[in-house]
């Protein structure tokens, strides 16, 4: 990639995370810093998760087509292998650049910061919305399916025989929209609060598709995390409440009613998907959480609810019990 020159000095480590990809952080003589990121082909998790690792690619070019839109939303993109399935990035140094996911689980939810993932999360939307030249550069279908749609959906829904017919009809709703850029790991681990706001990171998934994957695989997680840090649970909430209020806020390119429906209708899969998927959520290990959370979403799929207030509201009461 031309970043280091013939015998220069620098010394690397494996940094921890996650289970797609090698991701080493790099530091030269000098004190120049990057981060590279390998994408493997077998993903390291229980299950025979494999995926295209051409996705490396992918994820670089995200970074560049979202920093045309704002260059603080995204690490720099510093060069790539794209035969070797390579690239290199900036580093972005914890001191100054926390990560949402630790900062959540010390029971530090900040709902103003949640507020601002969710209004910059619209913006990226909207500012990709209904373009075809994006819809051509990220016609990313096989990846999405392999890495999201398989792993996560169709996987649960194997072991849920009664849903299966719901369940592969939201999959299937996903993989044939084409309304704007999908990240499609839109998850605290991959969310830094940077100086400026939410910096967006693992953008691996990405494709054109449904935006309302991307918010609810987030507000997912909020969910997700009052079940692990019970204590923090009404935080989360205030949290959840705020990144959804700001993303509708900012909805310009459909009726925010519309991709709220359909929110809504994805987060009781995505619950079980990380329950019951491929790549099960790490922090949930008791047998008692698996259930509520199963117990939860089975009830979700039942009320149908078309709103997010009543869907938190739902899930509010089952949580007290």
């Amino acid at each position: 990639m031309g970043l280091l020159a013939d015998g220069q000095a620098f010394a690397v480590n494996t940094l921890a995370g996650g289970v797609s990809c090698d991701v080493w952080h790099v530091k030269t003589a000098d004190g120049r810093e990057m981060v590279v990121k390998r994408a493997l082909p077998r993903l390291r998790v229980e299950a025979d998760w494999r995926a295209p690792a051409e996705r490396a690619s992918t994820e670089a070019d995200w970074f560049r087509q979202i920093a045309e839109f704002d260059p603080r939303l995204v690490p720099d993109v510093l060069g790539e292998d794209r035969a070797h399935h390579i690239f290199a990035m900036e580093y972005l140094p914890p001191e100054t650049h926390k990560l949402w996911k630790a900062e959540l689980a010390a029971g530090h939810a900040d709902a103003a910061f949640a507020a601002r993932v969710g209004e910059t999360l619209a913006h990226i939307h909207a500012a990709t919305a209904n373009r075809e030249d994006v819809m051509h550069d990220f016609a990313h279908d096989t990846q999405f399916h392999a890495l999201r749609l398989e792993p996560y959906l169709l996987h649960s829904a194997k072991k849920h025989p009664d849903l299966a017919p719901r369940i592969r009809a939201l999959a299937e709703s996903v993989a044939n929209a084409r309304i704007a850029l999908m990240q499609g790991d839109i998850s605290p681990k991959n969310i830094l609060i940077g100086p400026d706001g939410p910096v967006f990171l693992d953008a691996e998934t990405a494709c054109y598709g449904d935006p309302a994957f991307d918010l609810a695989f987030c507000l997912n997680h909020l969910l997700l995390k009052g079940v692990w840090r019970k204590k923090h649970r009404d935080v989360y909430l205030q949290s959840f409440k705020s990144l959804a209020d700001a993303y509708f806020e900012n909805v310009t390119w459909e009726e925010p009613a519309d991709i709220e429906r359909r929110t809504a209708a994805l987060l009781p899969a995505l619950l079980l998907a990380r329950i019951d998927g491929k790549s099960p959520v790490e922090y949930l290990t008791t047998e008692k959480d698996k259930a509520f959370v199963r117990e939860k979403a089975f009830a979700l799929f039942a009320s149908k609810p078309a709103s997010l207030d009543a869907l938190m509201a739902q899930w509010s009461d089952g949580a007290k019990k």
